[in-house]
Parts: C-alpha cells; sequence; structure tokens
C-alpha cells in the first residue's frame, strides 16, 4: 500500500513497483485516516508511508497500523530527513526509513530488504539516528537485557553496529546459522520487531555508546 498525500508521487511509486514482477500495489491512500481505513479492507504486507500528510501524520498511522497487524513492514519515505521524525518513526514501529530522492532502484530493494525481515535507513539517516544517541543522557539499562545469554549480548552489539549475519559469524567464529538462532532469540526475548529495533534497544540501554566504545 502507498500512503502519501500527493497524487502524482503515488502515480510515480505505483508505475515504478507494478513493473517488478514480485510486487502488487493493492491499495492508495492520500492521509492517515484513509491509509488506516484501507489497510483494513486490504491487509498488505509492506506500506509505504509519507510522514507529513493531512488528518493523520504517517507516525501515528505507522502506530496503529502495527497495533493491529504487527507483522506487515513499514518503509517511511518522505522529503525530511529531520532526527525526531527518525527516532518517532523507529518509536512507531516502522522498518525502514528512506528518502523520497533515493533512486528508483533502491526503493526496490529497500520494499524487498524489509519484506524479507530485515530494516533499512538511507545513509545520511543512520548518521542523524547515531548523532541523536550520542547526545542523549547515559540510559539506564533495560530488563530485556537480563533475559538474554552473554553471548547473546555480544551478538546484540554488533547487530547494533550494522554488521550481518556473516560479519558477525566470523567476528565471533561463530557458524552463520547459529547468529541467525542468536538473532531470533534476540528478538523473541526482547520484543524487537527487527534489527533495526534491536539496534534501537542497543543505544537506548547503554549496551553500546555512539561512539562504539562497549
Amino acid at each position: 500500500m502507498i500512503a502519501d498525500d500527493q497524487r502524482l508521487i503515488r502515480a510515480g511509486f505505483r508505475r515504478l513497483l507494478e513493473t517488478e514482477p514480485d510486487f502488487e500495489v493493492v491499495a492508495e491512500a492520500a492521509d492517515g485516516l484513509e491509509a488506516i481505513e484501507q489497510f483494513r479492507s486490504h491487509r498488505p504486507d509492506i506500506v509505504l508511508m509519507d510522514i507529513r500528510m493531512p488528518r493523520l501524520d504517517g507516525i501515528s498511522a505507522t502506530r496503529q497500523l502495527l497495533d493491529q497487524r504487527p507483522m506487515t513492514k513499514v518503509l517511511i519515505l518522505t522529503t525530511y530527513d529531520l532526527d525526531e521524525y527518525v527516532y518517532a518513526a523507529l518509536r512507531a514501529g516502522a522498518s525502514g526509513f528512506l528518502l523520497k530522492d533515493a533512486p528508483p532502484e533502491q526503493l526496490v530493494e529497500a520494499i524487498r530488504v524489509i519484506a524479507a525481515g530485515d530494516a533499512l535507513l538511507a545513509p545520511s539517516v543512520t548518521r542523524r539516528l547515531i548523532a541523536e544517541f550520542a547526545a542523549r543522557p547515559v540510559p539506564h539499562a533495560d530488563p530485556r537485557l537480563s533475559r538474554l545469554t552473554p553471548r547473546e549480548q555480544d551478538v546484540l552489539r554488533l547487530v547494533a553496529h550494522g554488521l550481518t549475519n556473516n560479519e558477525i559469524a566470523k567476528r565471533l567464529f561463530l557458524g552463520e546459522s547459529t547468529v541467525k538462532t542468536h538473532v531470533a532469540n534476540i528478538l523473541a526475548k526482547t520484543g524487537c520487531r527487527d534489527r533495526i529495533h534491536i539496534a534501537v534497544l542497543a543505544y537506548e540501554s547503554g549496551q553500546i555508546r555512539p561512539c562504539g566504545a562497549d
């Protein structure tokens, strides 16, 4: 589903995505309230969500959609990469954040990434997010982390640094399938939606600091 208050943008996204044989655009919405209505009718797997829309903004709509159907993936698309939008979108449960001036192939790849259960941030957004955490006071420990084994905490920190499963496996001298199991356990024990939200938890809880010092 495509949610954006500009008709031309919706039409452009639809034309782009319908050239992909494995994509189907099932609905469009011009504002947050319509997005919720269309979502209830069509139950899309992926939602492309604008932030600034009339009646209900994209972040509030994202929160409501994911309360109804947590397995849906939301990719935030916006012309703005301001800190408060990034952080608010992630806290609402979005699995990706991409600027609208990204190349078309990057949008297609972003959808595939989050559809596969991973998460994605534009590079400029990642830098802003890290700066946001660096400016925050020293956080308090999150009780969810006490559920993790020492090895799962190691994996959590490396996920938060942006390493892939293969890179984590090499760093910790583990098999890649073992790392996948650890990541799945972390998601289950913490309630995080995906790798981005594992990273948010790690930063918020002080497991790692933005400077990279564990």
